[in-house]
């Protein structure tokens, strides 16, 4: 089974209740098996608006807050891993893919813009941060097609299954 670790700091746990939790939990689990297989892992750590701007500062030079950051364990073999499985390798041992940092208060504010409850606000953060993981990116139009519609086969599958 796909593993997840989850950090919830202390600036998040004030916003994300025991149900809020249950349920991240167990669907960014599922985006995980369904990304990678079962010997995948990643973790997930929910923060506060000041720890990430503090993290988009000293990793990306950009002194803002931001929804969600992704660090891959292995640039290289994390690319490799995304390549393949768009490719449908399914053969591959991932084994640690990285992390997946999100901000509970900025998902809190963007929730409402996007139409999403809070949990589905965070659930589409975390397999943005995944699919960054396993090598998509967005930096031209036709990347971000092909890493949105990853990211919604992905959330229509770990949702049903």
């Amino acid at each position: 089974m796909a593993r997840l670790a989850m950090r919830i700091e202390a600036a998040a746990r004030r916003r994300v209740g025991p149900a809020v939790v249950t349920r991240l939990r167990k669907t960014a689990r599922r985006l995980v098996e369904a990304a990678s297989g079962d010997d995948a892992e990643v973790g997930l750590i929910l923060t506060g608006d000041a720890r990430i701007q503090w993290m988009n500062w000293y990793y990306r030079k950009k002194d803002k807050p931001t929804d969600v950051l992704a660090f891959a364990m292995q640039e290289g073999h994390a690319g490799h891993v995304g390549r393949a499985r768009r490719l449908g390798d399914l053969a591959l041992d991932v084994g640690m893919l990285g992390d997946v940092v999100i901000s509970v208060a900025t998902a809190a504010r963007q929730a409402p813009e996007h139409g999403l409850s809070f949990v589905e606000e965070l659930e589409f953060l975390f397999v943005h941060g995944l699919c960054h993981l396993l090598g998509y990116d967005h930096r031209t139009d036709a990347e971000e097609r092909r890493m949105n519609r990853r990211m919604r086969a992905l959330l229509k599958q770990a949702r049903q299954g």
